[in-house]
């Protein structure tokens, strides 16, 4: 998803979801907190003495995300979630220091909030959705494969497995059973060449159904056979994208359409804006 902008006492820090946490730009809190003319070799400097000090560059808390620069151009920026810029903060000195303390706790709040009540974030992804120009249907495509993902990973999570490696290989398993296309071979096939280009976000209705129904099936065969590990998890999988691939070739013979589309976000913007632009206009 798309970077977003929040204020802190007159500063926009930009933010972007990601793996189910917020990420904020390091170099918009540099400058927020030292007001250096000269951010970027602060956080490069800073970056060299965390790194001495122990710090993990591939960490959970650190890493870089696309994010829309001042040129309105998307660009790779180094990012930290909520622990990684506290102890950035913790290793500036600044007055602005404490109340940044305090504001992400804040944003920490909400998001424990979304945590407790699910659908609050559920609310918030729909505004965002809607605001960006897709339509309710396609939306409640996208939440209904949101929650069935969200149910499979915390399965997988409750059965052993906890590398990012094999929920990848897993997710792929279940999508080339459901559209004989791994997730990388399906961007490319929608024309999809930016690396924060999410595929789901870019999938049509029926892809999306079809997604849920691989990854909610295989949810359904884990708990029924009780597998553990990766390996009996592989194999509920291949099962699980087998019986939704299945349903995609009979949605093909019913209605002598290919489900795997080339049609991608960009494409939903442009259909939407032409049907606004054919729609009779009132005097």
């Amino acid at each position: 998803m798309e970077s977003e902008l929040l204020p802190f006492e007159g500063n926009n820090i930009r933010k972007v979801w990601h793996n189910e946490q917020w990420y904020f730009s390091i170099i918009d809190v540099i400058e927020l907190l030292t007001h250096s003319d000269r951010p970027r070799k602060y956080w490069s400097d800073l970056k060299k003495k965390l790194i001495a000090e122990g710090l993990n560059e591939t960490s959970d808390f650190f890493g870089q995300l696309k994010m829309m620069a001042h040129d309105g151009k998307s660009r790779l920026t180094d990012c930290a979630n909520t622990e990684g810029i506290l102890r950035i903060a913790m290793s500036v000195p600044s007055p602005k220091a404490e109340p940044l303390k305090l504001w992400l706790a804040s944003v920490g709040k909400e998001h424990i909030q979304e945590t407790e009540n699910p659908e609050l974030s559920f609310e918030r992804m729909t505004e965002i959705y809607r605001a960006k120009g897709y339509t309710d249907e396609w939306i409640t495509r996208r939440v209904e494969s949101i929650k069935a993902r969200k149910r499979l990973t915390d399965e997988w999570k409750n059965r052993g497995i906890s590398d990012n490696k094999d929920f990848s290989i897993l997710t792929a398993t279940i999508a080339k059973g459901t559209f004989g296309l791994t997730p990388s071979e399906h961007k490319n096939h929608k024309g999809l060449t930016q690396p924060n280009q999410e595929l789901r976000d870019h999938m049509t209705p029926i892809e999306l159904i079809l997604t849920a129904l691989g990854e909610e099936t295989t949810r359904m065969i884990a708990v029924n056979q009780d597998a553990q590990g990766f390996n009996e998890n592989h194999e509920a999988a291949v099962k699980g994208g087998k019986t939704a691939g299945e349903a995609r070739v009979r949605v093909e013979a019913v209605t002598g359409t290919k489900v795997v589309s080339k049609e991608n976000y960009l494409d939903i913007l442009k259909d939407n804006a032409d049907t606004l632009s054919e729609a009779p206009k009132n005097d």
